[in-house]
């Protein structure tokens, strides 16, 4: 099925068409999609949420606050929990409070922190929906870089015939098919991405370790897996969970640990990504039961750890990309580069501890591509999920054809 385990948010706003969504909800899960639906409170005067909540199999969303418990629903979740957000049917009102940002209804704030992309598909009747107020906001609703599904010509509920009808469901689950077809840039190809710190023992309770939250590895699995790819993951100690139930996670602790784990999986890969910051030593023979401060001060013994992205550039499948990451305090350019040519990578992503809001544990990050044949991409502070977008798109413009 096309549409297997992407996930919809449907919003409903108030039209006569929003009677078509409880179909349009029934054709995307019998199409393998998981639907959450959002309703304006003047959707719920034309469908009820019983019959949305029994087709969707999940709970429908419409207030803002639940008056008998106190509860808020929580729209910023539910924006980051969708692949795509669909609003079907859009009204002339909904349409103008979206143009201008407004926010006072749940489906509004939703659409609001919304990260996924959002198409619309208008409803109205015909004057109404060829009014210059009305063209004006969908083209500011395109401006901002949401998707239109043109309304149709046919029967309205003011018994005028002309265009304004809402697309029927059928031609909407197309038009998501289509859509998401384009975005399976990777569709077929098998990426390996580690991600996260290394965790290298001392004794049973301590370790040496850095403060790497595998933010930034983790948004790279997501984001190449919602463009299609196979996507395995081997982390390490992470509390960040990846969105996608497609992509093979392997938790690890240990440099050697993630090692072994990439060796086993990196003949099969078209593409590695070394995101992970793992310890360049570990301790030669951590000890086995906790080490007690009334002793004399231990000596620690360090040996290297095996470097994992120089084996993947001198161990890789014929015809793979390998990438990694560079993380530098000091002529930061010129030791990305020496890393490139050292680890025979085929791309480095520079991120510097100089730059405020880049590197460890933030949510942001700035970076500096740098690719053979003496390529060059730099972008400016961004959230890590958009980096990711970035890096990805930044792998299919140089190396994936």
């Amino acid at each position: 099925m096309q549409l297997k385990n992407k996930k919809i948010l449907l919003g409903i706003s108030g039209s006569i068409a929003a009677y078509k969504a409880a179909h349009l909800v029934r054709l995307f899960v019998k199409n393998g999609a998981e639907v959450k639906v959002v309703l304006t409170p003047n959707a719920t005067g034309f469908v009820t949420p019983l019959t949305l909540s029994t087709l969707s199999k999940n709970p429908v969303h419409s207030a803002l606050f639940n008056s008998e418990t106190g509860e808020w629903t929580n729209h910023v979740e539910l924006g980051l929990w969708a692949d795509l957000m669909l609003i079907a049917p859009l009204s002339a009102s909904t349409l103008s409070k979206m143009a201008d940002g407004q926010s006072d209804n749940l489906l509004l704030t939703t659409y609001l922190s919304a990260r996924c992309p959002v198409i619309v598909a208008p409803a109205m009747d015909l004057d109404m929906y060829k009014h210059p107020s009305v063209l004006a906001n969908l083209q500011k609703l395109r401006d901002n870089g949401n998707l239109v599904i043109p309304a149709e010509k046919g029967e309205l509920a003011s018994g005028l015939e002309g265009e304004g009808r809402m697309a029927e469901p059928e031609h909407i689950l197309e038009f998501v098919k289509d859509f998401f077809a384009e975005t399976q840039t990777w569709a077929g190809k098998k990426v390996l991405i580690t991600a996260g710190p290394t965790y290298e023992p001392i004794d049973p309770v301590r370790y040496i370790g850095n403060r790497s939250s595998g933010k930034m590895g983790i948004h790279l699995a997501d984001t190449l897996a919602a463009r299609g790819a196979g996507v395995v993951l081997v982390c390490g100690p992470s509390h960040i969970r990846h969105e996608y139930d497609s992509i093979e996670r392997i938790d690890v602790e240990t440099a050697v640990q993630m090692f072994e784990a990439v060796k086993a999986r990196a003949a099969d890969m078209d593409c590695i990504i070394c995101a992970a910051a793992v310890a360049d030593y570990a301790v030669e023979n951590p000890a086995g039961q906790k080490i007690k401060k009334d002793g004399q001060v231990p000596e620690i013994k360090l040996v290297k750890n095996p470097d994992i992205l120089a084996w993947c550039g001198a161990n890789r499948k014929k015809g793979s990309v390998v990438a990694g990451f560079a993380l530098e305090t000091d002529n930061e350019e010129e030791n990305a580069r020496k890393k490139l040519e050292k680890k025979q990578a085929d791309m480095i992503v520079l991120n510097s501890l100089n730059d405020p809001g880049a590197g460890f544990e933030s949510d942001t990050n700035k970076i500096t591509i740098f690719g053979k044949e003496e390529r060059r991409a730099d972008f400016p502070l961004a959230p890590k999920n958009k980096i990711a977008g970035l890096i990805v798109n930044t792998l299919e413009k140089w190396f994936i054809q």
